[in-house]
């Protein structure tokens, strides 16, 4: 579970229509036709975590017309138990009216001083009575007086006491974030922090370096914006964005916070975690508005820029994540070991595919194959045999098991239709029991493995 603590925010959208100058002064009236209320600051930081499929605790302090806030966290089944309520404040209420898809005028409500020293212990008490569900803390700090530099320093010393990684959205003062796993400044703001006006690569490396030292960080992720990203740890490392079209840059920061917190609570790999944080910019920048990034989407991205298929085959214990991502989509599964693929296995997923939206494919792992064909077999290993899979334009995924069955990876997947070939009728089919429905297709006569390896051997033989 990840826990967002800090300034959430309500993105109040009126969108109506402008036709005539008001006679009262020479500004557009607007005709509303539509309101809406979305997250935003923290918020969103929590949307763009419940795109990739994790489960979120919050906690923060509303204000007045708290209501609307904690509505907008229920309609995604957000637990509002560490929402804590002072009616002597403003909730953030940012309102933006739009004309014609052109924004007017944006006007704001909100407190900006610290939160009562009550709510800071409300807050603490609530992460620490729930620190063994917490995997990771992230911190979206819009300097709105949630994360004060007392509570700021306490939740850094109780994920450092239990080990947790903790990722600050840093803002303004600076110095409340020592000792933290991680901070995540922009450009701009490092060069804030550190008094060095940054014009090149060797101005950003002296400004980096300092900052680490003075905050006593374990690491430091300098975001570029075009230049990508810039990572300061046992040493310097630069990635170029992988953005091609920048259409809106909003939110991207609440993007890059949620996705390396999503990847790092999953996998203690802090270069990939960048590279998928900088894959999931990406996504957002080449959409209008606060946007959020799908897992899907992330791997997509990566696909159109790298020629290799590996983003299609995945962990078995990330199933899970990529459901969620396709909740919407209607899965087809099937499962086999693949082990010399040729014409009647590519016909019979063509004719899967065509039952659904996605199509994920179990292959049985070298030594469930060994189990199953005998000791002689594979052929071919694992990975070779899954990437053939996934280099397949109709198979959308594949997953590697090492079970016998796929049952369990069945029971992730909970698929809408279970595919097997003909040769299970009027048997029982692993996975029947979960999946809606069971489709069986005819294979290529005369086409499969065994057949070819008894082709090999007779010539051989010769």
């Amino acid at each position: 579970m990840i826990a967002v603590i800090g300034d959430f925010m309500i993105d109040h959208y009126l969108w109506g229509e402008s036709n005539r100058i008001s006679p009262e002064a020479p500004v557009p009236v607007v005709e509303i036709k539509k309101e809406e209320d979305r997250l935003g600051g923290a918020g969103n930081v929590v949307n763009n975590l419940l795109a990739l499929g994790s489960e979120v605790l919050v906690s923060t302090v509303l204000g007045d017309e708290s209501e609307r806030m904690l509505k907008l966290l229920r309609e995604k089944n957000v637990n509002t138990a560490g929402v804590f309520i002072d009616k002597s404040r403003k909730t953030i209420v940012k309102s933006r009216v739009i004309a014609s898809n052109h924004q007017v005028v944006r006007y704001d409500k909100e407190t900006k001083e610290d939160i009562k020293k009550e709510y800071e212990e409300k807050i603490f008490k609530y992460l620490k009575a729930n620190i063994e569900k917490i995997d990771i803390f992230l911190l979206s700090d819009y300097a709105k007086g949630v994360l004060t530099e007392s509570l700021t320093q306490k939740i850094i010393d109780l994920a450092n006491k239990y080990n947790k990684k903790l990722i600050i959205d840093p803002k303004n003062n600076f110095s409340k974030y020592k000792n933290a796993y991680m901070i995540k400044p922009n450009k701009k703001e490092l060069s804030l922090a550190t008094g060095i006006e940054i014009k090149s690569k060797e101005d950003l490396i002296k400004a980096g370096w300092k900052l680490k030292k003075e905050l006593n960080l374990k690491y430091l992720l300098v975001t570029l914006s075009e230049e990508g990203m810039a990572l300061f740890g046992e040493e310097f490392i630069q990635i170029p964005t992988l953005a091609r079209e920048v259409y809106d840059v909003t939110g991207a920061g609440d993007t890059v916070l949620a996705s390396l917190g999503f990847y790092l609570s999953k996998k203690d790999n802090l270069i990939e975690a960048m590279h998928f944080a900088n894959a999931a910019a990406a996504v957002v920048v080449g959409k209008v508005g606060s946007a959020t990034a799908s897992l899907d989407e992330i791997m997509e991205i990566e696909r159109k820029l790298d020629n290799s298929v590996d983003y299609k085959i995945i962990d078995f214990e990330r199933v899970e994540d990529l459901m969620k991502s396709l909740k919407n989509k209607k899965i087809v599964f099937t499962n086999g070991c693949f082990d010399i693929l040729h014409i009647g296995h590519v016909k019979y997923l063509q004719k899967a595919k065509t039952l659904g939206d996605v199509l994920i494919v179990g292959v049985n792992s070298n030594e469930s194959v060994k189990r199953l064909k005998g000791e002689d077999r594979p052929i071919n290993d694992e990975y070779d045999r899954a990437y053939l899979l996934a280099s397949l334009e109709v198979v959308d995924y594949v997953v590697i098991f090492k079970e016998d069955t796929p049952y369990e990876l069945i029971k992730k997947i909970k698929p809408d239709v279970l595919v097997k070939g003909k040769d299970y009728e009027g048997k029982e089919v692993v996975g029947s029991d979960i999946a809606k429905e069971v489709k069986l297709i005819d294979f290529v006569d005369g086409k499969s493995t065994t057949n070819i390896i008894k082709k090999i051997k007779e010539r051989n033989a010769k």
